[in-house]
C-alpha cells in the first residue's frame, strides 16, 4: 500500500499534459510555490518518518518540532499558491499550480498543528469507537487503532501473532482445527468494529458517514472510475465479471472461511521451506536488480522488523523527495515499512509489491510541482506489475530454486486477488447503501462467487484495515488487478518476459509510466501505453490459466 494522506485524492483527470517549461519562462511565483511545495513535503516526510516509530529524530529535529515546521510550511504553501494563481499561467504552470493545491488539499488544514490543547488531547484508542460523538476522521482513526491494539496481538495457541502473519499462517497451516482456531482469534477485533453486527456498531456508523463524506466529491471507487474514464456502474460490472470467471473456473465444491485461503493455496505450502523469513529481502532484492532497479543502489530503506506500536499494514513513502542540486539530480528515496517474521509466498508476494511501489517513487524525475503520488488505482495496480511475478514458475524456479505447476500457482495468486475484487465490491455497495447489513452483503460474495459457506453472523470481512482507514480504497487492489494485466501483458509484447529477469524493464517503465508522479493521470498513461480503451480481457485470459487441466 502506498502511504496515503487523509483525504488521498491525487488524481488529475481533468488535465491534459502539456510539455513543461523551462525555469526562464515560469513566472517567479509560481517558481516560489514548488519552492514552498518542496519545502512542506520535506517536513512533511519527516514528521511520517518519526511518527512510524523507526527513528527519533530526522536533522537533529523531533517530531514536535518537524510539525511545528509542517504547519508553518503549510500555510506558506497555501499563501504561494494563492498568490501564484492570480497572474496569467501558461497551460504547463496552471497545470502544475492545480497538481500542488491538489496534493495540498490532501491534508487537513490543522494536519500538523502542535498546539497546546492538542499536545495534551489524549491519544485515540480502539475503545473510542464506541463513543457516539466522533466525527469521521476520528472515528477512522480509532477504528484503525483497533487493529494496532487488537489486530497486531492476536492470540492464538500459546502466544500472539500479528494480523498479517496469521493472513500467512492460514495458507499453510494444515490441520483444519488449528486453521479455525486462528480464524476466531480475529474474532475480538472483529467485534470492536462491528459488535453484534447491530445498525449503530462502529463500523456501521463509520461508513455512513463515508457514504455522507462521499456526495460532496465522489467516493474513493468514484475516483477509481474517473481515473479509467469510465462510470462506477461500468466498474461494478467489471469486478461482477471477473468474480463470475473465477467462480467458474475455480470448481463447485464450497469451502469453510477459514479454509479458503488453504483450499487455494498449495503452491505456498509445497514452496514454504524456500521461503523463510530471513530469505524474502535477499529473493526480493536479486529479483529487482535483475530488472535493472537495484534497491540497494536506489537507497531503498526496509523498515521490517517487529516493534510495539508499529502500523497493522505494510506501506511504502516518500524518505526524501527528488530534487535537482545544480545541474546534477538527487532521486527520490523510498522507504518500506512491514512486519513479515514468518515468511512464505503469500508474505513475499507482498513485499515485492511494496518493493513495487519503492522503485516507482525512485524513478519519478520531474518538475517539483508533480514530485507526488499518482493516483492511488495506478500506483498500486503498478506495484502488483512485479509482484505478481512470483506467482510464475520461471519466477520461483530462478529465485526460490523450485517451482509448482502453472495453474496451482496462479491459482494461488488469484485466489487471493478475488478476495480483494470482493472487498471492491463489497464496498461499492456499502458505499450505495449503508443502511444495508455489511454481514449479508458480504456473505452473498463470497458464497456467489469464491464458493465460500455462507457464515453471515460472522464478519469476516473486517480483516483488512484499509476498509476503515480509506473507505473504498480496496477498489485500488480489486479494479487495480484490470490494470496490472493490462500492464503486464503490454510490458511483454514491448520487451519480453520478465518474470525471471528483465534488464531493460525499469528503465522501459521508468520512461513510459514512472517518471511524472503526479503529473499523468491513470487515463492518460494507459491509453497512451495500450493505444485502446482499458479492458478487463487480459485479467479475465490471466484468471483462466489458473484452471487446472482437466
Amino acid at each position: 500500500m502506498l502511504r496515503i494522506h487523509r483525504h488521498f485524492v491525487l488524481s488529475l483527470a481533468a488535465l491534459t499534459l502539456a510539455a513543461s517549461p523551462g525555469k526562464a519562462e515560469t513566472p517567479a511565483e509560481v517558481r516560489a510555490a514548488e519552492s514552498a511545495f518542496t519545502a512542506f513535503f520535506d517536513a512533511a516526510d519527516a514528521v511520517s518518518y518519526i511518527d512510524s516509530g523507526y527513528v527519533n529524530r530526522v536533522e537533529g529535529r523531533d517530531l514536535a518540532g518537524w510539525r511545528k515546521t509542517a504547519a508553518e510550511r503549510q500555510r506558506a504553501l497555501g499563501a504561494a499558491l494563492s498568490t501564484a494563481g492570480r497572474g496569467p499561467l501558461s497551460k504547463s504552470d496552471a497545470f502544475a499550480i492545480a497538481a500542488m493545491r491538489k496534493s495540498l488539499d490532501a491534508f487537513e488544514p490543522d494536519e500538523f498543528s502542535s498546539n497546546d490543547a492538542a499536545s495534551a488531547a489524549p491519544a485515540t484508542t480502539c475503545k473510542d469507537a464506541r463513543r457516539r460523538d466522533l466525527d469521521y476522521a476520528a472515528i477512522r482513526a480509532s477504528l484503525v487503532q483497533c487493529y494496532v491494539e487488537i489486530g497486531n496481538q492476536l492470540k492464538f495457541e500459546n502466544g500472539t501473532v500479528d494480523r498479517g502473519t496469521a493472513l500467512q499462517l492460514l495458507h499453510v497451516i494444515e490441520e483444519p482445527g488449528r486453521r479455525k482456531v486462528l480464524f476466531d482469534a480475529f474474532l475480538p477485533l472483529w467485534a470492536a468494529l462491528n459488535g453484534n453486527d447491530e445498525p449503530d456498531s462502529p463500523y456501521r456508523r463509520m461508513i455512513a458517514m463515508a457514504a455522507a463524506d462521499a456526495t460532496h466529491g465522489g467516493s474513493e471507487i468514484d475516483t477509481a472510475a474517473r481515473a479509467i474514464g469510465v462510470d462506477t456502474a461500468q466498474v461494478e460490472r467489471w469486478l461482477v465479471q471477473i468474480l463470475e470467471e473465477w467462480r467458474d473456473v475455480s470448481g463447485p465444491s464450497m469451502v469453510e472461511p477459514w479454509d479458503y485461503r488453504y483450499q487455494g493455496s498449495a503452491a505456498n505450502r509445497l514452496l514454504a521451506s524456500r521461503i523463510p523469513a530471513a530469505a524474502l529481502l535477499p529473493a526480493n532484492n536479486r529479483f529487482y536488480r535483475d530488472l535493472g532497479a537495484d534497491p540497494e543502489k536506489l537507497g531503498v530503506l526496509f523498515d521490517l522488523a517487529p516493534r510495539a506500536g508499529k502500523s497493522p499494514l505494510a506501506y511504502t513513502d516518500f524518505l526524501h523527495r527528488g530534487r535537482s542540486a545544480g545541474t546534477q539530480w538527487q532521486p527520490p528515496v523510498a522507504r518500506v515499512v512491514g512486519m513479515y517474521p514468518t515468511g512464505g509466498l503469500f508474505s513475499l508476494n507482498e513485499l515485492v509489491h511494496e518493493t513495487g511501489h519503492a522503485v516507482h517513487v525512485s524513478a519519478i524525475h520531474t518538475r517539483p510541482a508533480y514530485r507526488d503520488w499518482p493516483d492511488s488505482l495506478f500506483a498500486e495496480a503498478f506495484a502488483d506489475v512485479p509482484s505478481w511475478s512470483t506467482y510464475e514458475p520461471a519466477w520461483q524456479r530462478r529465485y526460490l530454486g523450485a517451482d509448482v505447476p502453472e495453474a496451482m500457482a496462479l491459482r494461488a495468486l488469484f485466489s487471493d486477488v478475488m478476495l480483494d475484487v470482493s472487498w471492491s465490491l463489497f464496498e461499492l455497495r456499502m458505499l450505495r447503501d449503508p443502511k444495508v447489513d455489511p454481514n449479508v452483503i458480504w456473505t452473498d460474495i463470497t458464497s456467489s462467487y469464491l464458493h465460500v459457506v455462507p457464515h453471515p453472523e460472522v464478519p469476516w470481512w473486517a480483516m483488512r484495515v484499509q476498509l476503515v482507514d480509506s473507505p473504498g480504497y480496496m477498489v485500488n487492489y480489486g479494479l487495480g488487478a484490470v490494470l496490472t494485466a493490462e500492464m503486464r501483458e503490454r510490458t511483454v509484447k514491448a520487451i519480453g518476459p520478465f518474470d525471471a529477469g528483465n534488464g531493460q524493464w525499469y528503465e522501459w517503465q521508468s520512461r513510459h509510466l514512472l517518471q511524472f508522479g503526479s503529473e499523468r493521470d491513470t487515463l492518460t498513461l494507459l491509453q497512451a501505453l495500450l493505444g485502446r480503451p482499458i479492458s478487463p480481457d487480459a485479467l479475465l485470459r490471466q484468471v483462466h490459466r489458473s484452471q487446472a487441466p482437466r
